[in-house]
């Protein structure tokens, strides 16, 4: 009770209720102390009911502080339901409904810590690979007796390994300006036949060199980022690529309705195998299919480019043999 008299304002709601029970007895004792002593008795009842009903109230905050307290300490077990009742029920009500945003931030962050671990721990499993390679590769190339040819061919794979690590830190980064959202996608009209020339232009030599067909049939436009959109659909083209025979072929079919505009990408490959089909998507996973050279993150990259558009894309495999990707980009909200 001492600490409650403490406050400034109970001591200025206390002294307004002494001066008003002052004057109403005086008045009452003006005409009769029989009357006097009756407004004095009931002041005195009414400011000892103030004075306990504002301690009780003081508890009750006080008890609340106390759970918030070990709500920001990270109990997740505080129980709000003896507070939904009474004149504090508003703030009960609101202080729940932060408890409960708080619960899900710290689950929220508590998943990307984890996977924030786990991309790091891929990430340098994923470089270490090629950098024990390249050691090796230095450890060869220092040999006295080595012949020219010998030599020019440690050279070779040493560029190839360093391309890879260069291509894996680009396509990394580029996931990552994505994930933190700081990619502005353009809005462009381009025709879909000028988009599949662009996504492809990389890979026709080495689809040349493997014998392969590549099939493009395009009909309409497409809105969107030119230059992330090619990219997103030439790593798909890539992959498809890779898991085509020599003398295989690719057919890309692109046409445009009043709905979206949709890329369907086949091939006539070894497909996808079941297992392996709800997870294609996913970052740094690899295929029972996918050779040594793979990192697992091009078609991951794709999706959040063509998501980030607004867009889908979905892998299926295609009878008899092979598989299927269809991209759309819808004009709205559908």
């Amino acid at each position: 009770m001492i600490k409650l008299l403490k406050n400034k304002e109970v001591r200025k709601a206390l002294l307004w209720q002494l001066l008003l029970s002052a004057a109403a007895c005086a008045v009452c004792f003006f005409f009769d102390i029989r009357a006097g002593l009756t407004a004095a008795g009931l002041s005195l009842l009414l400011m000892l009911a103030f004075c306990i009903s504002t301690y009780k109230r003081y508890q009750r905050i006080s008890s609340l502080a106390d759970d918030i307290n070990q709500v920001l300490h990270g109990d997740s077990s505080i129980d709000f339901d003896s507070y939904s009742e009474g004149e504090l029920s508003i703030l009960h009500s609101e202080i729940y409904k932060m408890t409960i945003r708080l619960r899900e931030q710290q689950q929220t962050l508590t998943r990307e810590k984890a996977y924030l671990a786990d991309s790091i721990a891929d990430i340098s499993h994923q470089i270490r690979t090629p950098l024990t390679s390249i050691n090796l590769l230095i450890g060869l190339l220092s040999e006295p007796k080595l012949t020219d040819a010998r030599r020019q061919q440690l050279i070779h794979e040493l560029y190839e390994l360093l391309s890879r690590i260069d291509w894996l830190i680009t396509t990394l980064l580029k996931i990552s300006r994505l994930d933190a959202g700081t990619v502005q996608f353009k809005q462009e009209q381009v025709s879909l036949e000028e988009l599949l020339k662009k996504s492809c232009v990389t890979l026709l030599i080495p689809m040349e060199l493997r014998g392969q067909a590549l099939l493009i049939h395009a009909d309409g436009a497409f809105r969107g980022d030119l230059s992330w959109t090619s990219e997103a659909i030439g790593n798909i083209v890539k992959n498809c690529m890779e898991h085509t025979p020599e003398g295989g072929r690719i057919e890309i079919d692109a046409a445009e309705n009043a709905l979206y505009s949709e890329i369907i990408i086949k091939d006539n490959g070894t497909g996808i195998s079941p297992e392996d089909l709800p997870h294609i998507f996913e970052r740094f996973y690899k295929g029972k299919d996918s050779d040594g050279k793979s990192f697992g993150i091009g078609l991951a990259l794709s999706r959040m480019i063509i998501t980030g558009q607004g867009g889908t894309v979905k892998a299926e495999n295609r009878k008899p043999a092979g598989a299927m990707f269809t991209i759309r980009f819808y004009k709205g909200t559908v």
